[in-house]
């Protein structure tokens, strides 16, 4: 009887312990922005049965994706008019239950796709932001909304077209909203001169707007680091990388890059004094972040004006945001090609082809857990992997979820006619949440059950 009794409470304590390193996904790249997944007690490889899925919930077309917050998942959708020969259709807000996926309610508003590339209008592009109880949606047509959590109701709603002026760029608007202490940051694209505006979070009034509209804003998404005793808010667009104060937009510093049809699209990536950026003509570019004042300047390059394979050099990124590891960074290229490179001087060091399908805007996500990554590829599969300067070590891999976006070719015939998985999961409480545009899916990846 007391055996039982201490064996129940040391698995209570275990259960508790676990607990409480259990975190929400609510925001793009989780907690921090910056692909970390800390939850305790995740397998160290899958069973031949595959994962264990909790619930499907249909929905529609969307890149977006999901945040899970409060016991919430929180997703974007798209459901095109039938007829509509300029893909006019209805955005739409869908929030579940984290556990059961039942629906507790839905937000909509029209949208008109007719600016975006056909070939890639297919849905919202950005995952919703969550924070202090509030839900903030940024649609693919300039909607930006904030939404109270708990309730859906609309707490305030701007127009970023109808009030800034803002053209929607040819593959939507695609940068996710950030938080930062009382405001909202948002990329607007607004003429003359809010290519990136900060709104009181609680009211949607506007506190200061930055940078001038003289390009294309690009796709990334905006972070904020702490670097040379500065709280600094770092924006990749189609002409630099730029470091702002995000309490006022004064610029701090900021590299020029120009960018070939203002592609920037991966976020950019901090470890230590690296900050990095990588795009899939132009190629990577590594700053080095002062210690003792916000500044930086440029440690390499990229040199290449090729998108292919045999002719780029170091790494060329076009959705994959890659990760830094030490002194090295890895991604995967153009065409799905895996590189290692030396974060120093932008050096490859290794290529590798087993990770993903060699085929244009090769893609995969990576969230870093302890000592090895997660990673979803534009297959479907959820990978474990390791990554090191001698190497690819693939620890294991499963399908993860149907892709089912056709890239619809192109007429130069560079890619192939093919369905691709281009939605990142979110990965909270012992779970990955992974949608399509079919269906938003739950699965568990805690060991406890798959023992």
């Amino acid at each position: 009887m007391q055996l039982r009794l201490i064996l129940g409470l040391l698995a209570a304590l275990v259960m508790a312990t676990t607990a409480l390193h259990a975190e929400d996904w609510p925001q793009w790249r989780g907690v921090n922005r910056d692909g970390n997944w800390t939850d305790a007690g995740i397998v160290r490889s899958f069973t031949d049965t595959g994962l264990k899925v909790n619930w499907r919930v249909p929905i529609g077309g969307g890149f977006a994706g999901p945040a899970v917050a409060s016991g919430r998942v929180f997703v974007l959708d798209f459901e095109e008019t039938p007829g509509s020969r300029t893909m006019d259709g209805t955005e739409r807000l869908l929030v579940l239950d984290e556990e059961t996926g039942e629906r507790l309610w839905s937000h909509e508003w029209p949208a008109a796709y007719r600016n975006i590339s056909w070939k890639f209008a297919n849905g919202p592009r950005t995952p919703p932001t969550v924070a202090d109880g509030l839900v903030y949606v940024h649609g693919a047509a300039g909607m930006l909304s904030c939404l109270d959590a708990e309730t859906g109701d609309v707490v305030w709603q701007i127009d970023t077209g109808a009030e800034y002026g803002m053209t929607v760029p040819v593959y939507g608007i695609s940068n996710a909203p950030l938080v930062e202490g009382d405001l909202l940051i948002a990329i607007v694209g607004g003429y003359p001169d809010a290519k990136i505006v900060a709104f009181d979070k609680a009211s949607g009034r506007e506190a200061w707007r930055a940078l001038e509209m003289t390009s294309e804003t690009g796709y990334s998404s905006p972070i904020v680091i702490d670097a040379g005793g500065t709280r600094q808010l770092i924006l990749w667009h189609a002409t630099a990388l730029t470091s702002l104060n995000p309490e006022t937009g004064e610029t701090y510093w900021e590299q020029e890059l120009m960018l070939a049809n203002g592609m920037a699209i991966t976020a950019p990536v901090r470890s230590g004094q690296y900050l990095a950026i990588s795009q899939f003509r132009n190629g990577s570019m590594m700053m080095a972040l002062n210690s003792d004042r916000p500044a930086a300047r440029m440690l390499w390059a990229g040199r290449s004006r090729s998108e292919l394979p045999h002719q780029t050099d170091g790494l060329h990124s076009i959705i994959s945001t890659p990760i830094i590891i030490g002194d090295y960074l890895y991604g995967v290229g153009s065409y799905g090609e895996l590189r290692g490179i030396d974060a120093m001087n932008g050096e490859r060091i290794w290529q590798s082809d087993a990770m993903n399908e060699q085929d244009r805007f090769g893609t995969a996500y990576f969230v870093r857990q302890a000592d090895r990554h997660f990673v979803t590829n534009d297959s479907g599969e959820l990978i474990i992997a390791q990554f090191t300067p001698e190497g690819y070590h693939e620890i294991d891999r499963t399908p993860l979820l149907e892709p089912t976006l056709r890239t619809r070719g192109g007429a130069s015939g560079r890619w192939n006619d093919r369905t691709v998985l281009w939605a990142h999961p979110a990965f909270a409480n012992q779970h990955v949440v992974a949608r399509n545009d079919r269906e938003i899916i739950r699965a568990s990846l805690a060991a406890a059950d798959y023992e």
